[in-house]
């Protein structure tokens, strides 16, 4: 819980308080289905799709923590137009990583724009991908587990 208390703040997202309403070159994101409030939801955005789902080494991104909870509101603002895709992690330890069963199966939460599936690997960046046109946009997207 160190880190949950402190809202880590990147390129441009912040988080909500309250469910409202996003405005241009804003994208709100409601996540449901957690299964517990335990640790922290990352959560990025990228248009980079040769890194994606991980858009850490893309200094563009949009990234945010906030607190997990039974349902999480989060906002990107200083979005610019273009075709973006989300990776959200329910990072339950607040390790700052996904861990992994057997180094394979995810053992927390994860979720991607337009509910894009998970098969053998994360999803393409395509499966994921929207697009933005600056307009106020919002998404919910679905927590899923594996184990």
């Amino acid at each position: 819980m160190k880190r949950a208390s402190a809202l880590a703040i990147a390129a441009g997202a912040i988080a909500l308080v309250s469910a409202t309403p996003p405005k241009p070159g804003e994208i709100a994101i409601t996540i449901t289905e957690l299964r517990n409030a335990k640790g922290v939801v990352r959560a990025c955005m990228t248009t980079n799709s040769e890194i994606f789902p991980r858009c850490r080494k893309d200094p563009a991104s949009h990234r945010v923590v906030v607190p997990a909870g039974e349902r999480v509101e989060l906002v990107f603002s200083g979005v610019k137009p273009g075709r973006y895709a989300v990776a959200l992690l329910h990072d339950e330890n607040d390790n700052g990583k996904a861990d992994r069963v057997l180094g394979m199966m995810p053992k927390e939460g994860f979720g991607f724009s337009r509910d894009a599936k998970v098969q053998m690997a994360p999803p393409k960046f395509e499966d994921a991908a929207f697009d933005y046109t600056g307009e106020p946009k919002v998404l919910a997207i679905r927590m899923r587990y594996m184990l």
